[in-house]
């Protein structure tokens, strides 16, 4: 395990950093087109069909002359409605949704280039503007879930400890009397691992707080941040959706079913250690059959897809982050409209405003060193005699939050 972790390429090395960063802009050019086509009368199977395809496109266009460089989908597209919580991306032969008005989207997808890793997620309202605002319950979801992955892109540098973000998502998501999804976890990326070994971790009960470990991040980690959130109880419960996507593991064993025996090697040869959607088997019904032992064994682990109440609703915000010496920089995710999104709560905590309205970039922040050192002062008294901050009043931090 030693040798392994000293080959390991991280970003310390300047083609890594190139990789990581073509991968994020391919994935931000295909959530917009994916989140173009999420309209009223839409197939999310399509849509998710398309993405893939998108996906795979894009991959298909870089680094043509290294035969060897293995890219293409990290993530399948997934597009989760209203009190979906996460991995709802339906095959042929299961049942279609079609998207109407009003409906609060989560769209999750991700590709890698040569293993390095970028994915994301964004949630929108269907039909929404500044003149048609989204109000009430789906407001305050979509609103916690936002400041609350900004809060922890602030948080994501060198020295924090993870707990610390789990805290702070929390406080954010109680300010909109709202809970971020119980146990779900962000995860440390590394060449070809999705699954890292340090990992953030939302709303722990009991058990899981005993179980999962504390971590401190480090210079040069790359890490997913997901923020899940609802309005609810923030509990996922599994129905009777059936699971599309999964993810070989490291585990061995050896199958019983030729069928299953085929799938698995398909499945290694294709997709190695990345998510997959069982649509891309020509067979579907057969890798429907030969998944169940594979499954039993271990040898390849599901995502479920996850709900809360009916009346409720889910919001996901998730990019990628690259730890750099100068500070984190956010490779993916696309730029939210405020405007659109009225709710009548806010974040009254000086702690918390005062982390939301720093800079999330680390190069303007150097610019602004000088600025700030001016303001000192009326900082410092805004932080005494703190103003509550209304939602527009933190769309400045959005431009930050681009870099």
């Amino acid at each position: 395990m030693a040798d392994k972790d000293d080959n390991e390429k991280t970003i310390a090395e300047d083609l890594v950093v190139t990789k990581y960063k073509m991968a994020g802009e391919l994935v931000n050019r295909v959530l917009k087109q994916v989140l173009e086509k999420c309209v009223i009368g839409a197939s999310v199977r399509e849509v998710c069909e398309y993405g893939d395809t998108l996906l795979l496109d894009e991959t298909s266009k870089v680094f043509k002359k290294e035969k060897d460089l293995k890219k293409g989908i990290a993530f399948p597209t997934c597009i989760s409605v209203n009190n979906c919580i996460c991995h709802f991306s339906p095959i042929a032969s299961e049942p279609d949704l079609i998207l109407k008005d009003e409906d609060m989207v989560k769209v999750d997808l991700g590709a890698h280039i040569d293993g390095f890793i970028a994915v994301v997620a964004h949630t929108f309202v269907i039909g929404s503007s500044a003149e048609k605002k989204v109000t009430g319950r789906k407001a305050d979801v979509i609103l916690a879930a936002h400041y609350a992955s900004q809060a922890a892109l602030r948080l994501l540098k060198p020295g924090t400890e993870t707990y610390t973000i789990t805290g702070t998502v929390e406080k954010i998501c109680e300010a909109y009397k709202c809970k971020p999804i119980e146990g779900m976890l962000s995860h440390q990326l590394k060449q070809f691992k999705i699954d890292g070994e340090k990992t953030i971790i939302q709303n722990p009960n009991d058990a899981q707080k005993k179980e999962h470990e504390k971590y401190t991040l480090e210079t040069h980690e790359v890490y997913a941040m997901d923020v899940l959130v609802s309005t609810g109880d923030g509990v996922g419960r599994e129905q009777d959706t059936r699971v599309t996507i999964y993810k070989k593991t490291e585990e061995t064993y050896q199958l019983k079913l030729k069928a299953s025996r085929m799938f698995y090697s398909e499945v290694t040869h294709k997709h190695g250690l990345m998510p997959f959607n069982l649509r891309t088997f020509e067979d579907e019904k057969k890798a429907k059959m030969a998944v169940v032992e594979c499954v039993n064994h271990r040898l390849i682990e599901p995502f479920q897809v996850l709900y809360e109440k009916p009346s409720e609703f889910a919001a996901q915000f998730k990019f990628t982050v690259l730890l750099m010496p100068n500070g984190p920089h956010k490779i993916t995710g696309s730029p939210i409209d405020l405007d659109c999104y009225q709710s009548e709560c806010v974040v009254e905590d000086p702690e918390l405003k005062s982390l939301l309205q720093s800079s999330a970039n680390p190069k303007s922040a150097k610019k602004k060193k000088k600025k700030a050192e001016k303001a000192v002062g009326e900082s410092r008294e805004a932080v005494i005699n703190p103003p509550a901050i209304e939602n527009n009043a933190m769309e400045s931090m959005e431009v930050d939050a681009k870099a």
